[in-house]
């Protein structure tokens, strides 16, 4: 049996990468072709993405596979962040920069909004968390303030359905990425006309909604003789790329939840119908849309971007490697700070240290002093969120959770880990780190005829991954810690 080659294009908020993936016999072999930063633009008080950049630099993935490699996939696929979004001219252009959504112009944009429509009609009308960056209020942020782009706007493409555009000419919006929006109906491929509506924004910017595993069609000529590559199809996988994730966790059976570990922690669990009451409203979880009909009911987290960023400002001062970090964090004393990790203090800071400093100040707690009571209060708290999270979605869906899945890149970060058994008293299997790519190449292999089901796909990642399994252990006083990490959360 002949290998079966593809391409996969990852791309998160901080970093990006082309990852090939070979399939034979049932299992998955990954090779990192190329790897490139990514980071948000500041210009004249905004923030952006640079597109074009991230597009040559898929295109220059593409052709290292092709030229250095000497492997021509049999197609490509792209997953991104979500909510973000670019506006596409009558001519087919960009009609700027895409914002950013970390943009501080959504600050006030929901509690406009709830003037036209309540909270909680636009909750059980989309099922979605409300996040200020939402798409729904990046949009009515842009019509209210009247942006000249949106007149000369024909399409809106979420930030994967440019890409796919760029390198095909074909304008689709898929469905795992359009659900990030707050823009469609709970569980459905649809717009919700409701929400325009209140919004003001025209329905008709937004195109056909397509499922995972669709296939696009092919590259363009141009793009062809600039990378090397056949003119080989690209494919609407899984797009969000939490979606991609969650499609190959190795899990059996339903009593399981997930933590995709990265800049943001995603938890939740695969439901088979949303979850949209007045219960879950009031815990503010999400509704998103996964593979094969199913739902992903969960909570985004801030994660690994509260790290990120207290990196980014001491490599200012020494570099520190994340081991060196993980480390001194482990000698720092437990639970002697403690934030929510979920503050909008956190969501942009211009300096993340002090952000978590002026925050412990704020709820009555002493200002953790050095880099290793910083580092410890971050994975302290995420400990306590994933457990805080853990009992809110037990409590919707009425039954307990026997097992946790961490995927992505936080899974090797195996203190983290620890703390999460620890705190949760749950078997935590950390791995695949590289589930969002494999979910990614094994959508396009499904779609190309060569895996069958969603089943089939996990168990092709169950016989190709290392899964590391962390036991809990009741060493620390995880009760007490517990109880004032509520008070915190609640002030």
């Amino acid at each position: 049996m002949k290998k079966h080659y593809f391409l996969a294009f990852d791309l998160g908020a901080s970093s990006g990468r082309a990852m090939l993936g070979a399939l034979h016999r049932e299992t998955l072999e990954l090779t990192e072709v190329h790897r490139f930063q990514n980071q948000m633009l500041q210009l004249h008080g905004h923030f952006y993405w640079n597109i074009f950049s991230l597009f040559d630099e898929l295109k220059t993935g593409l052709s290292k596979c092709v030229r250095e490699l000497g492997i021509q996939p049999e197609s490509i696929g792209i997953d991104t962040w979500g909510v973000d979004y670019a506006l596409i001219t009558r001519e087919g252009n960009l009609a700027g920069l895409p914002y950013a959504y970390r943009d501080p112009r959504t600050n006030s944009a929901m509690e406009n909004f709830f003037k036209r429509l309540s909270k909680k009609e636009t909750y059980l009308l989309s099922g979605i968390q409300f996040m200020q960056f939402n798409t729904l209020f990046q949009l009515f942020s842009s019509v209210a303030e009247n942006h000249s782009y949106l007149k000369i706007a024909r399409s809106v493409l979420f930030t994967p359905d440019t890409l796919n555009y760029l390198f095909t000419g074909i304008r689709k919006n898929e469905y795992t990425i359009a659900s990030t929006s707050q823009l469609l109906k709970p569980g459905q491929p649809a717009w919700e006309l409701r929400l325009f509506k209140a919004a003001g924004i025209p329905v008709e910017l937004m195109e056909e909604v397509v499922l995972p595993g669709t296939v696009l069609g092919p590259i363009t000529p141009e793009v062809c003789r600039e990378t090397g590559s056949d003119r080989i199809p690209c494919i609407a996988v899984a797009s969000h790329d939490t979606a991609s994730a969650i499609a190959s966790v190795p899990a059996e059976g339903e009593n399981w939840a997930y933590i995709s570990s990265g800049t943001w922690s995603l938890m939740g669990v695969e439901s088979p119908v949303p979850l949209v009451s007045e219960q879950t409203l009031e815990m503010n979880f999400t509704n998103e849309g996964g593979v094969d009909d199913t739902t992903r009911f969960l909570k985004n987290i801030m994660g690994m971007w509260l790290i990120q960023e207290c990196k980014k400002r001491w490599d200012q001062e020494e570099t520190l490697s994340w081991n060196e970090i993980v480390e001194m964090s482990r000698s720092a004393k437990p639970f002697a700070f403690l934030i929510d990790p979920d503050d909008d203090a956190f969501l942009n800071p211009p300096d993340m240290p002090e952000a978590i400093v002026a925050f412990c100040r704020r709820t009555g707690q002493e200002a953790p002093a050095t880099k290793a009571e910083i580092a410890r209060c971050i994975y302290d708290s995420l400990a306590l969120k994933y457990k805080y999270t853990l009992e809110q979605i037990e409590t919707v869906l009425g039954r307990r959770i026997e097992k946790i899945h961490v995927i992505g890149g936080g899974a090797n970060n195996r203190f983290l880990c620890q703390l999460t058994a620890d705190a949760t008293g749950l078997l935590v299997a950390a791995g695949p780190t590289e589930a969002t790519a494999i979910g990614n190449i094994l959508m396009q292999a499904r779609a190309l005829g060569y895996v069958e089901s969603l089943k089939e796909m996990r168990h092709i990642v169950a016989r190709s991954s290392e899964v590391l399994q962390f036991l809990p252990s009741r060493l620390l006083n995880w009760d007490e810690a517990y109880r004032r990490f509520k008070t915190v959360v609640k002030s």
